[in-house]
């Protein structure tokens, strides 16, 4: 769909200042969670500032719905216009909504100067309006496929609402069933997205190269794909037990490995800004399984498992995914560029150092957090150096491009 030309470009489509903020959010928040671990490590003292929250909480609030959640704004703004063709949100409204999405962020950072009901209220405003757009907009090119996106994004305000609760003194749940929540409603929508786009996207490419096999769906296998994961943050919403909830994390990972073997990954690998979608969805099949692994045997620590769905996963295809449509947009070439493909196997590095450190040298933990933060910020750091001038640019001439 074409841009308003009257409408400053970075806000005429919902991808340009979403996917900048979430972009620019990859690294902020980490600099102070990496100074604050290595502040801890020094044992100089007391750490100089406070952020309302216990520091892990923070950095896990901060990356779960600052940058996650920034993403996902990005992506169904953009998304769900060309779903339902309907006019996509620009101009000043889509400046509002990113404003909402900066309050929220700058109460975060506040939260220890400011009431507790300030900052609960300002954060959880987002969602909302954020749904609000969404619901307008699928309201008129209704369509049964697109039913499951609300229920998603109402699941990360549920998410984020018990976080706040806890706060407030008033806890529904532990607290870390919140984060939980949080972590397996993204790990649902990749699952249900990367079931849409990375096909797709492969067989495009498959068919440009001249393969007559494809990257195939079995419905049986999506649907098992992705009732299970369901059925795991169900599980683990209702405290069914370590052996309910890691009998289905092996049992998504198994279905899902199935799956992801049967989109033809390794016949991707000229092309980066594809197969970085499939590492993607590699690193959730290696999370669900180290759930799987932590909760039946006790073989590894759970948090293993969630620094592999979310630094790995997470990270890979949210990054894969707004380099992409970054690009396709604006009307350029969907070709990453050299430094970006660093950025892409940086972020698994980071992923690699992370979940290997506690196992194998643990005596290093905090040191192997601080090198995993650094690559992770190195990498959004150049992404966001990289993307800054294509996002805030006009729509290139398809002349242009190349």
């Amino acid at each position: 769909m074409p841009e308003d030309q009257r409408t400053p470009a970075i806000l005429s489509y919902g991808f340009r200042p979403f996917f900048l903020l979430a972009i620019i959010y990859g690294w902020l928040p980490m600099a102070l969670w990496l100074l604050w671990i290595g502040f801890n490590i020094s044992e100089t003292g007391v750490f100089p500032l406070e952020v309302g929250f216990p520091f892990s909480q923070w950095h896990a609030h901060e990356m779960l719905f600052g940058y996650v959640i920034g993403m996902i704004a990005g992506f169904m703004l953009t998304a769900v216009p060309s779903w339902t063709k309907t006019q996509p949100v620009q101009g000043p409204l889509l400046g509002a909504l990113a404003g909402l999405w900066i309050a929220g962020r700058i109460v975060m950072w506040s939260a220890a100067v400011l009431p507790p009901v300030v900052v609960a209220v300002v954060d959880l405003l987002f969602i909302p309006a954020l749904m609000v757009l969404i619901l307008r907009a699928l309201s008129t090119g209704w369509s049964k496929r697109n039913l499951i996106f609300p229920p998603i994004i109402a699941s990360f305000f549920i998410a984020n609402l018990l976080i706040h609760l806890d706060r407030l003194g008033m806890p529904l749940v532990d607290v870390q069933a919140a984060y939980t929540l949080a972590i397996n409603t993204a790990v649902v929508l990749i699952v249900i997205l990367g079931g849409r786009v990375v096909p797709a996207f492969t067989n495009n490419s498959l068919n440009r190269w001249g393969h007559s096999r494809l990257a195939k769906a079995w419905l049986p296998l999506e649907m098992v794909s992705i009732l299970s994961v369901v059925a795991m943050m169900l599980a683990d919403i209702l405290g069914a037990g370590n052996l309910a909830v890691g009998g289905l994390a092996a049992i998504a990972a198994i279905a899902n490995g199935i799956r992801l073997m049967g989109w033809r990954g390794l016949k991707t690998l000229r092309e980066p800004i594809l197969w970085i979608l499939h590492l993607g969805y590699a690193w959730l099949v290696i999370g669900l399984a180290y759930k799987a692994a932590a909760l039946l045997g006790g073989w590894l620590t759970e948090v293993t498992a969630i620094h592999a769905l979310t630094v790995g996963a997470i990270g890979s295809m949210t990054v894969g995914i707004m380099t992409r449509a970054g690009l396709g947009h604006t009307g350029r070439i969907i070709k990453a560029p050299p430094s970006i493909v660093g950025c892409y196997a940086a972020i698994s590095l980071a992923t690699v150092i992370r979940i290997g450190a506690p196992a194998l040298i643990p005596q290093y933990n905090a040191a192997a957090m601080v090198a995993s933060g650094l690559i992770w910020m190195t990498a959004f750091a150049v992404i966001t150096f990289v993307y800054w001038p294509i996002l805030t640019r006009p729509r290139v001439a398809a002349g242009d491009a190349n």
